[in-house]
Order: structure tokens, then C-alpha cells, then sequence
């Protein structure tokens, strides 16, 4: 792909973005766009100025070249197609006519129709048909328009999920549906992509998820005419109707087979009456005939009426389901949904993991689920309205879902943050880190939900501590907005439920997200409200680690002095509750913020009192972390060479951690170091070092260094190596 190939050439000659625009004639956007992957297909002249600048060889050139026109790997979301799909020819035509109008601007179609019409089986057919047209990649997105209220997709989550899949960090995703709707259009302003917006509930949900400029095309299924999307966005409507007697009957044929459906054409001429030309029923009535190949036609015809109930076609395929898999559809009416795995199945029905991938088979095989990733389920809207119409209305079986994953979750979370503050049981067993960051990756949708529904439900317990677990995922990947909604859900439950320890957590959490998100003053009220909370329960730790995080939002609020008091007390109560490790990060913090004050031997005496802790305990990032605290205590008692050493070994710690961004951080203390010595080369050689990590990370913090660099003196900041 050219932008890894484009920067891994610049780092080799050691040259930042904006020494590489310098030199090629381009501006530093161009650069940075074309390395974050948002500009497709460069001009062949602007890969000239490229090539030259970096002064490739013959076989590198051709190689760069090559890596220009090579096929991106964007984003494939677009669910399975339906096997067998049959009709809808001018429909079809009249989507492929989008493509020409998609050469110079983005094409809008939407399809309406009542539900279980094929709006999304036609949607999810062309766009496969035609996938090879957008070489940039298709997203997709359910926006359960017409489920449960609180299941309507929001736009500011759909957003997010698209630009995670464009590659956009998730720290980098701006908070509000404004913003990330903006940061949405730029990156497809010079792409080919295809978005499909599945069961779309208005207008004002389509809106924001709109390109505004690119090659591409959009389509949108719904049950509403969304007349608005015409006059906005040149929208070309198209309205499903049911299928016509012929089409229904080449759908038949292609499910049970022409010569049974010959034997008794006035049986089939029945059937398709009483279905009245809806996909959905028609797929359902054919599992049910191909299931019975010695039943005559007749006799599926006469359970059926003109009404065309669908929940008479339900019944039908529920009531051809063996015990075990009708028993575990009457209990999917209890999954809050959207997916369903095996294991959570089998905890619903409280039967082993293994059992339930053959139930969950003979589920989709009659159409009443659809496996539209490997090992996880779907329900359409209409199918689940009628699970939870029949549900087992089974406390016992909820408890069993919660249970099991607040479980997995539970063990997911200590494996990403083996040094939280936990108010779970240790687990028995953790996955890697790596396989945690899946499950979340996957889960994640339906815990939020497990949250909402559990509060709902009475659960309330359940609902806060999955809540701290989703904390656990989300926090570190920035999802500030996401997690201020689940905690405040989380609080709500705690509070309900007169449960001390989970309004302290709920509390906590919240706060962390209230802080990120500018809310200081809510997240100090949260906070102390945790402390007294903690304080009642006798939790040392709990008490320690909110005034730990206190301390930070008092010193953002400019007070000082309260936080130096908030992190010496959280140092004294993680000592005597025997929290080795959180001392000694607390110790760092308070040494932080006594340098800040220009306390300084006290401040190089707690860091110092720390790092010996974290070097007995192998704690690495709390070494890089205390190091740079000593650095830059250091370096303002003007000891340039002892803050140099601290700064290189923190350095070294995070790059041995894998903490990019707090290595590029320390790069660009050190360089201020060096600067204040007067080694210009050496300052100028770790800012670019610091300026490369952080135009990787996509982080704003390499504006500021390109501007230290640009300050420099002219005959300095083009010296080092």
C-alpha cells in the first residue's frame, strides 16, 4: 500500500513530513494524506516529485510506482449474499444506472416497501454484483430503524464504526455526530466507495452518514419514502413492490424445484396468493415444503388464508423445529441482540456451548435466523417481534446470559487492564490481549445493549459491572462519548439498587470519561462522590485511586496545591492498603506535580522512591512514565546531562513497551533538552524522531514540533542525522 511504503521511505532517510514537502515542491497535507491512506490515486506527476525527493533507485522507483497503482484493501462490510436470488430485474437496471452518475459524484438510491418485501436481500445482491466497481472499499451498516426504540442505531455510532474501518485511530475520532460527519465526507471526498444503509428509520438518521463529495454510490433501504433524501441529496427513489405471480413462482421453483411445483399448479397459485408476494414468506413457506418432500402441496396450501398473516408463516417454520431448537427461539426473544453467538445461546438455555450450534443451524435453515458472519446470528426485525411475542418470559434464563457474559467480559477486561482497580473476582483464566481486544471488537455492540436491558430489567448489578468491563475496551481506545453514555446507564443502575460499590465505580468511570470530554466540574463532582462512598466501605484502594485521578483534573483546573494534597494522600492510602504498584504510580504523580510547582528535590525524591518500586516489580511504562518525570525535573534544576539520560532510558522503556505515543512524547521533551544544552542537531534529531511516531498515530501533537523545528535556526535545523 503507498502509505506505508511512502513512509517507511521517508523514515529511512530520516526525513520528517515536512522536510519530505520541501524538498518534493507539495505541501505538508499533501503528505499527510497521502500517508494516512486518504488520497486513493495520485497524480503520476505529484509520484515523480515523490520519487525524486526521495532519491530512490531505478528498482526501488518502479517498486514505489507499483505500490501506487496496486489495489487498496478498504473496507469489505457488506453481509453474505442471499444464495438463489432470483426477479427484480428492473430494479436491478435501474440501480446499475447509479453507476454512470457515480464516474463524477456521489449517486444516492433509496429502496422502500413494507417490511419482509426484500428491500435488503435486493441491496446486499447488487451490491455484491457490483463490488468490483469500488476498488476503495464498501461499508455497511444496520441502522435498525424499525426494531426497539432504544435499538435505532445512532448516527454518531454508526460514524464511528465507519471511520474505524477507514483507519482512523480511535482516539482520533472527534466526539458528536457533527464532527465525525465531517471527518466521514473529507476522507471519502476522493474515494470510490460503496455504503449501503440498511432499514433506515427517517431522513435526519440518513443525513449525516451521506458522503459530500467522491466516486461512489449509496444505497438505502426503508420502510419510510425518506421523500427528504431527494431534494438533499438528488436521491433516485425506488419503491419495492411485492413480487408479481410469475416472479413469486421462479422463487419457489428455485427453492423446491420446478417439477414439484408443476405437480399441483393450483396449490402453488394458492401459496403465492396467500403469501402475497413477500419474500420473507415465501423463503419461509419453501423451507418448510423442501423439509417435507412427501407432502403434497395441497396440504401447505390449506393451512394458509388470502390474509397473508406472517405469523401464520412464522408458526409454520417454529412449529417445524424439533424441542430443542423451538425451545432456544422462544428464549432469542430475550437477547437484547443485534448478534447472537453460540456460547450466549447456549447460556440462555442453559445447556452446553455444544449443543447449540445445530439448533442455531436448524434456525437458520428455516429462515428464522440468518448467519451473516461465521458463528454469529441475525434475526430479521419482523422474526424477532415474533420471538418475543412467544418468549419464555424466563428471569433464570436472563440471569444465565448476564452471567456468562459479564464472565467473558469480565476476564477480557483483566487481561487488557491487569492494573485496574477491579471490582470483579480475579478470573480463573485470561485470553491474551490481543484475543480480549477481539472479543470486545465483536461484543461490544451487544454488551452496550446487555447494559441498556439489563438496567431495564431489574438487573441492575449485572448492568454496572459489564459497564466497568466495556470501560476496560473502550477507554483506552479514546471511545470518550461511547463510554459516558454506558456509565451513566451504569450509575443510574448502582443508584437504583442502593449498591455502594458499584455507584463508586460507576461514579469513577464516568468522571475518567468527563475528564477526557472537558466536563471538569462533573467529573470532580463524581469523583468525590466516589471517595465518600469509598470511604464508608473502608476500600483504601478504591480512596487512593480517585484521588489519584482527582489530582490530574485538579492540576487541568490550575489547582495546584489541592492536587499536590490529592496525590500525597492517594500514595498514603495505597501504602497502607499494601498496593505496591499503585503507589508507586501515585508517587510518580505526586513527583510530577511537585516539579510542576518547582519543588523539586521533594519531586526528584518521590520519583526516585517510585522507580526503585517499579524496577523491582518489572513495571516498564511505570519506569518510561517516572523517567520523564525526572527528566523534565531535571532539566529545569539545569542539569541538561542527567535530564538527558532520564529522557533516552524512558525512551528506550516505551519502545520496548510498545507505547509509541508516550515514547514520542518523552523524543520531544528530550529535544527541548538538547535545545536548552544548545546541541541544535541532537534537539532536531529527536523531534523528527518524536514528528514521525506522531504522524503515524495521526495525533495533533506533531503540529507543535514542526513548528519548534521550523523556529530553529536555519543552520541547525536541517543538521542531524
Amino acid at each position: 500500500m503507498l502509505s506505508k511504503v511512502l513512509a517507511g521511505h521517508r523514515r529511512r532517510v530520516n526525513l520528517t513530513q515536512e522536510d519530505l514537502a520541501g524538498r518534493a515542491g507539495l505541501s505538508v497535507r499533501s503528505i499527510r494524506d497521502l500517508e494516512n491512506g486518504r488520497v486513493a490515486r495520485p497524480r503520476p506527476s505529484t509520484l515523480g516529485l515523490l520519487a525524486d525527493a526521495l532519491g530512490l533507485s531505478p528498482g526501488e522507483r518502479q517498486r514505489f510506482l507499483g505500490a501506487a497503482t496496486a489495489k487498496p484493501a478498504g473496507p469489505r462490510q457488506l453481509p453474505l449474499d442471499v444464495p438463489g436470488f432470483c426477479g427484480r430485474d428492473a430494479e436491478l437496471a435501474a440501480l446499475d444506472d447509479l453507476l454512470d452518475r457515480a464516474d463524477t459524484a456521489v449517486a444516492v438510491a433509496t429502496i422502500a416497501g413494507l417490511a419482509g418485501v426484500g428491500k435488503t436481500t435486493l441491496a446486499v445482491h447488487w451490491a455484491h454484483r457490483v463490488a468490483d466497481r469500488f476498488p476503495d472499499g464498501q461499508l455497511y451498516a444496520d441502522l435498525r430503524g424499525f426494531g426497539p426504540e432504544p435499538a435505532v442505531s445512532d448516527p454518531a455510532d454508526v460514524l464511528r464504526a465507519f471511520l474505524e474501518a477507514l483507519d482512523v485511530s480511535p482516539a482520533r475520532i472527534p466526539a458528536g455526530t457533527d464532527a465525525r460527519a465531517a471527518l466521514y465526507r473529507d476522507l471519502l471526498s476522493d474515494r470510490r466507495m460503496l455504503v449501503v444503509l440498511d432499514n433506515a428509520r427517517d431522513d435526519d438518521q440518513v443525513r449525516p452518514l451521506l458522503p459530500g463529495a467522491g466516486a461512489g454510490v449509496v444505497v438505502v433501504t426503508s420502510r419510510d419514502r425518506l421523500a427528504g433524501l431527494f431534494a438533499v441529496a438528488g436521491a433516485r427513489p425506488l419503491t419495492l413492490d411485492v413480487l408479481t405471480g410469475s416472479q413469486a413462482r421462479v422463487l419457489l421453483a428455485a427453492r423446491v424445484g420446478a417439477g414439484r411445483l408443476a405437480v399441483d399448479p393450483r396449490a402453488t397459485t394458492r401459496i403465492v396468493a396467500a403469501t402475497a408476494g413477500l419474500p420473507l414468506a415465501l423463503t419461509m413457506v419453501a423451507a418448510r415444503v423442501a423439509v417435507h418432500p412427501a407432502f403434497p402441496l395441497a396440504a401447505f396450501a390449506d393451512d394458509l388464508d388470502v390474509t397473508a398473516d406472517l405469523r401464520r408463516v412464522f408458526s409454520w417454520s417454529y412449529g417445524a423445529l424439533a424441542e430443542p431448537a423451538a425451545h432456544l427461539f422462544r428464549l432469542l426473544g430475550l437477547h437484547p441482540g443485534p448478534e447472537v453467538t453460540a456460547p450466549a445461546a447456549a447460556a440462555l438455555a442453559g445447556r452446553p456451548a455444544g449443543g447449540m450450534t445445530p439448533c442455531l443451524r436448524e434456525l437458520a435453515r428455516l429462515h428464522l435466523l440468518v448467519e451473516h458472519r461465521p458463528g454469529r446470528f441475525l434475526m430479521h426485525d419482523l422474526v424477532r417481534d415474533y420471538a418475543a411475542a412467544i418468549a419464555e418470559q424466563d428471569r433464570d434464563a436472563r440471569e444465565r446470559l448476564y452471567r456468562h457474559l459479564l464472565a467473558e467480559a469480565g476476564a477480557a477486561a483483566a487481561a487488557l487492564q491487569p492494573q485496574w482497580l477491579t471490582p470483579l473476582p480475579q478470573p480463573a483464566v485470561t485470553p491474551a490481549p490481543e484475543a480480549a481486544r477481539r472479543f470486545f471488537a465483536a461484543e461490544h455492540q451487544v454488551l452496550t445493549a446487555t447494559v441498556r436491558q439489563a438496567a431495564e430489567q431489574g438487573f441492575d448489578g449485572y448492568a454496572w459491572r459489564l459497564a466497568w468491563c466495556l470501560a476496560a475496551w473502550l477507554t483506552p481506545g479514546g471511545r470518550w462519548v461511547d463510554s459516558a453514555v454506558v456509565q451513566r446507564i451504569a450509575l443510574d443502575a448502582a443508584r437504583r439498587c442502593g449498591d455502594p460499590l458499584g455507584t463508586a465505580t460507576a461514579s469513577r468511570m464516568l468522571a475518567r470519561a468527563e475528564t477526557r470530554l472537558g466536563h471538569l466540574d462533573d467529573a470532580e463532582s463524581h469523583l468525590r462522590e466516589a471517595y465518600d462512598l469509598y470511604r464508608d466501605l473502608g476500600d483504601l484502594g478504591g480512596q487512593a485511586q480517585t484521588l489519584h485521578n482527582l489530582a490530574e483534573i485538579l492540576q487541568m483546573a490550575g489547582r495546584s496545591g489541592e492536587a499536590v494534597t490529592a496525590a500525597g494522600d492517594a500514595v498514603a492510602l495505597h501504602r497502607r492498603a499494601g498496593h505496591r504498584d499503585r503507589e508507586a504510580r501515585s508517587l510518580n504523580a505526586l513527583g510530577w506535580l511537585l516539579g510542576l510547582d518547582a519543588n523539586y528535590a521533594e519531586a526528584i525524591a518521590c520519583c526516585t522512591a517510585a522507580l526503585a518500586v517499579q524496577r523491582e516489580r518489572g513495571d516498564r511504562n511505570g519506569q518510561g512514565a517516572t523517567l520523564d518525570s525526572l527528566a523534565f525535573t531535571y532539566d529545569r534544576l539545569g542539569k541538561p546531562a542527567r535530564a538527558a539520560a532520564a529522557a533516552e532510558e524512558a525512551v528506550r522503556l516505551f519502545r520496548e513497551s510498545g507505547d509509541r505515543y508516550h515514547e514520542a512524547e518523552t523524543l520531544g521533551r528530550l529535544g527541548d533538552i538538547r535545545t536548552a544544552a544548545g546541541e541544535h542537531a541532537a534537539a532536531a534529531h529527536a523531534w523528527r524522531a518524536a514528528v514521525r511516531i506522531f504522524d503515524d498515530l495521526d495525533d495533533p501533537a506533531a503540529a507543535g514540533l514542526r513548528r519548534r523545528l521550523g523556529s530553529a535556526a536555519p543552520a541547525h535545523a536541517g543538521s542531524g542525522s
